[in-house]
């Protein structure tokens, strides 16, 4: 069955080791006879910084409360038109594939900008009636699916279980929990590729295309993150975890469960 996928991306050099696997993703995706919609950030020359630009009409002129002016402009059809369309790409979409080198631990200020912009008050949260209600497994963009591809300069034993850098799923789980699970997706495995900066030989690319190839062709196969859903059963006031619920555990870690105990 034919699905439609949003691939955002952020590299300003289209020779990039990111923006060869954005053609993987979308050869792969075009071969299974899916649309590809696409968002290049740089390319569109995306504004990234969410200021009061982003309101052209104010409920309140002498004071901008974010929550307030993204809620009126959501509800009223006053939001920009670049924000207005990238929302509608993420509802037209069936699956989300982000992809973005590491810098300084994060995501480039390009792509932060573009969830700060996009996800307004009623759209990504707040949403059905302006509440925490519909968070974290339910959401507007709940039965999506999303896959994170992020390349980092560092080698795989700085992102080890004991590396320097820490666990990549652990450095990028404000993105796949917060801004992916948290509207409602199913968040796939990150996938990263490691020592990018360091890569020069043919064949080193062309395994580093293969397998990403393979990981695009299962986006609607693998299984996603297991993260504990806010109305499963798991905080049942919303806010803190059950007891009985990951004993002994805390962070991170408590939030993914362990399906064969399950």
């Amino acid at each position: 069955m034919t699905k439609k996928v949003l691939i955002v991306y952020a590299h300003p050099e289209p020779t990039s080791l990111t923006r060869q696997l954005v053609d993987v993703s979308i050869e792969a995706l075009t071969a299974q006879g899916h649309e590809v919609i696409q968002s290049d950030l740089y390319g569109m020359r995306w504004k990234a910084v969410f200021d009061a630009e982003d309101f052209p009409s104010r409920v309140n002129p002498d004071r901008l409360s974010y929550i307030m002016e993204s809620g009126h402009a959501y509800a009223t059809g006053q939001q920009t038109a670049d924000v207005a369309a990238e929302q509608a790409k993420l509802m037209a979409a069936d699956a989300v594939i982000m992809q973005f080198p590491l810098w300084w631990y994060g995501l480039p200020a390009i792509l932060k900008g573009w969830i700060d912009r996009v996800y307004a008050f009623g759209f990504a949260y707040g949403y059905k009636n302006g509440t925490n209600e519909y968070r974290f497994g339910d959401g507007i963009l709940k039965g999506k699916r999303a896959l994170v591809n992020v390349l980092a300069g560092g080698p795989a034993a700085d992102y080890g279980p004991r590396g320097i850098n820490g666990p990549i799923d652990q450095l990028l789980f404000p993105l796949t929990h917060g801004a992916l699970f948290y509207p409602g997706m199913d968040v796939l495995p990150v996938h990263p590729v490691y020592g990018a900066a360091h890569v020069g030989k043919a064949e080193e690319i062309e395994l580093i295309r293969a397998v990403w190839r393979s990981r695009v062709e299962r986006l609607f196969d693998d299984a996603p993150i297991p993260f504990r859903s806010q109305n499963g059963g798991s905080f049942p006031d919303r806010h803190t975890m059950a007891d009985h619920v990951s004993p002994g555990q805390t962070g991170i870690a408590a939030h993914i469960a362990d399906l064969t105990t399950a």
